[in-house]
């Protein structure tokens, strides 16, 4: 019989790529989110505010795997739309929480995204491993919040994984979908000053990664999602350029300018940090992609 496995926030980018992964890997797979989805995957319901989830939802399940939140460069950061960045998280954290402590189940693993904002905007030559003190901007303290959240999982005898993830590698959207269009009509250009690092993960690799956590048992805690080897932000313009075979001619585009129009969420893509993959990579995972330009020209952007 082959596991069953949970899964919160499916509908996003991550999700329905993994989902894809499991379903070949043999695993039965059930969705859950805030509208009763059409399709193939039996899916379920729940309001994350009204404290509610549908009763068969946990029916046979042994791992959960959690992607809700909301996403953080969907809309710009009013102080409504922070928090619902952080609730989305924790609450639905919360809830999942109350599910497993309140009903019989016989869910033993439950796998979370985090994000490596937990470490802050790193500066300088600083590489932050799992160890690192958390940083103190709002995405810190989110990814603070929503890891606490996951971390009282474990007082009921579930093993918890939770996956730091960086800046991920699709050509279904995301970071680099978005940045290959400016580039593809001859206007790309480095942001801010260009320096700034960026930790990445090729999405397959990612998927690989949330395999490995529901799979291999001795995975506990924290681990970082990227692949080791950051680029900063020209590098990574100008390797979107090379793969479209497109010039990136123009000056980088003032981070004042970005402030103006997108507030604080600017910090997104003004700032950075090189984070490392030390610890992954130590249990024995191999990522498929290690080099940038090859693993931009692995999509089709």
């Amino acid at each position: 019989m082959s596991k069953k496995i949970l899964i919160t926030g499916a509908s996003g980018l991550v999700g329905s790529h993994l989902t894809g992964m499991l379903l070949q890997q043999g695993y039965q797979v059930v969705h859950v989110g805030r509208t009763k989805r059409a399709g193939k995957i039996p899916s379920f319901v729940w309001d994350v505010h009204a404290g509610t989830i549908d009763a068969q939802a946990l029916e046979g399940v042994d791992t959960i795997i959690n992607l809700a939140g909301a996403g953080i460069a969907d809309k710009r950061w009013s102080a409504s739309r922070k928090r619902e960045i952080l609730e989305s998280r924790t609450k639905s954290v919360a809830l999942l929480n109350k599910v497993l402590s309140t009903t019989s189940h016989r869910v033993t693993t439950f796998v979370s995204a985090s994000a490596i904002g937990y470490y802050g905007f790193g500066f300088g030559d600083e590489v932050f491993t799992e160890a690192a003190e958390p940083g103190s901007d709002f995405l810190a303290n989110v990814t603070t919040q929503w890891e606490a959240a996951i971390d009282k999982i474990q007082a009921l005898s579930i093993r918890v994984v939770k996956l730091r993830i960086g800046i991920v590698l699709s050509d279904k959207g995301g970071a680099v979908t978005e940045m290959a269009k400016p580039v593809r009509m001859l206007v790309g250009a480095p942001l801010g000053t260009g320096k700034q690092y960026l930790s990445w993960i090729h999405m397959d690799d990612l998927c690989a990664l949330f395999l490995r956590a529901v799979e291999d048992k001795n995975l506990e805690g924290a681990y970082n999602a990227v692949c080791g080897n950051w680029v900063t932000n020209a590098e990574l313009i100008r390797a979107i350029g090379k793969v479209l075979s497109k010039p990136i001619w123009l000056p980088p585009v003032p981070g004042f300018m970005l402030k103006l129009l997108l507030g604080e969420m600017a910090n997104l893509v003004l700032l950075g940090s090189k984070v490392s993959a030390g610890k992954i990579k130590q249990t024995g995972f191999q990522f498929r992609y290690t080099k940038l330009e090859e693993a931009l020209s692995s999509l089709k952007l």
